[in-house]
């Protein structure tokens, strides 16, 4: 018996049928980045509220990539995934302030 055997269907490994929530994620992925461009492209609200709805769609995509495709549901492994989790998440709220900051107070400079 092969490695490939042992391993669960929730592991990634499919040996017949298609992979739904494969499926189901990329569909979600599709969706919500094609309502982000649109509400963009649009401009279907003034800038602000328009910033917040774009942000929240921006949360949602990564909640979908984080359940439907890093398979965080169904690890098994030690607590300290979640804490490189939340350092990883840290980071990315770190990196977009800062981009934030320095786009709005930046210009100032000149």
């Amino acid at each position: 018996m092969s490695t490939l055997d042992k391993q669960t269907p929730g592991q990634g490994v499919h040996k017949h049928g298609i992979p739904w929530s494969h499926v189901v994620g990329f569909v979600l992925s599709l969706i919500l980045t094609g309502l982000a461009l649109w509400m963009g492209l649009s401009h279907v609200l003034s800038f602000r509220p328009l910033f917040t709805v774009i942000l929240g769609l921006a949360v949602l995509q990564i909640l979908v990539q984080l359940f439907f495709f890093m398979h965080v549901r169904e690890g098994h492994g030690p607590a300290w995934h979640v804490w490189m989790l939340v350092l990883g998440l840290l980071f990315t709220f770190t990196i977009v302030a800062g981009s934030i900051w320095i786009m709005t107070f930046g210009s100032e400079i000149y």
